[in-house]
């Protein structure tokens, strides 16, 4: 099992310091990669369903993976996840590849199709046509990503007779992960991902949607060329080698844990933590 970490670019993890002893750590103990979420705004005052607290800073993930780039050699660099219908696809695609390229191939690209309509709001965004933006916007990201001459004609986003180079490092793409549960998550994952995504789920909650996630598999035609679909769980706390085992053993392929939510705590959090685990490698069921 794979082992990285989440949530690197807010709360505590928002300055230089923070995000250069964080890659320090990250390359010393061996662990597979390091992610950054997104909220490009807040609600001011905090409803749900986000749980944020609009005074928490959170810095601009792709931004954040290009620093982190430049201050690491292995460590595979995530967003976990970017909420796709918020972005311009094309901006979004040439940012993500220049991640790719700067970082020699470690870009893993995280989609989710957001949950806080107050976002969408202050961004004149519609909410209730997100999954069909999204699905649009990545087929947009792979045309001028792959296509020799890029061309997509869709309801959201149009374009053709136009290159955006350089390509990502990784081909024909990098990684793409879907993060969500809703049965509309479910297929897309299934037809279009790499990897799903689950956050703050248990063991009892990851056997339960990689139980759907199956289900799904089996109703829904694997999109073509892709391989085995790799699993990624954030638990709800930290966990120990036989915890991590127990995940493994439902066939999760990566855990990312949550970082401490205090900065001064993260040489304590590796040592204790992510070294026995990084150490342990217990392998998936």
């Amino acid at each position: 099992m794979r082992i990285g970490v989440c949530s690197a670019n807010s709360g505590p993890y928002t300055t230089r310091d923070a995000l250069i002893r964080l890659s320090e750590a990250a390359e010393k103990a061996g662990i597979d990669s390091i992610w950054v979420s997104e909220h490009l705004v807040v609600p001011d005052p905090k409803r749900p369903p986000s749980n944020m607290d609009p005074k928490d800073p959170i810095l601009d993930p792709v931004t954040s993976l290009a620093f982190l780039a430049a201050r690491t050699e292995s460590v595979r660099l995530g967003t976990g996840i970017i909420v796709l219908p918020l972005r311009n696809p094309l901006i979004l695609a040439k940012e993500l590849a220049t991640v790719d390229v700067l970082s020699g191939g470690r870009l893993v690209f995280g989609i989710g199709v957001g949950y806080v309509e107050r976002e969408f709001d202050a961004l004149d965004a519609q909410f209730g046509d997100r999954g069909v933006r999204t699905e649009e916007y990545l087929a947009a990201i792979r045309a001028i990503w792959t296509q020799p001459r890029p061309a997509f004609d869709g309801r959201s986003v149009s374009f053709s007779g136009v290159q955006a180079f350089p390509h990502p490092v990784q081909r024909p793409h990098p990684p793409i992960v879907m993060g969500g549960y809703a049965a509309p998550v479910m297929r897309r994952t299934i037809r279009e991902a790499d990897g799903w995504y689950g956050w703050g789920m248990d063991l009892d909650a990851t056997g339960r949607r990689l139980a759907e996630l199956r289900e799904t598999a089996s109703r829904v035609p694997r999109g073509e060329g892709l391989g085995p679909l790799e699993i990624t769980i954030t638990p709800p706390g930290d966990v120990d080698v036989e915890t991590a085992a127990r995940y493994a053993a439902l066939g999760v392929d990566r855990l990312n844990l949550m970082l401490p939510w205090e900065s001064g705590r993260l040489d304590s959090f590796f040592e204790r933590v992510v070294q026995p685990l990084v150490d342990a490698d217990p392998e998936p069921g």
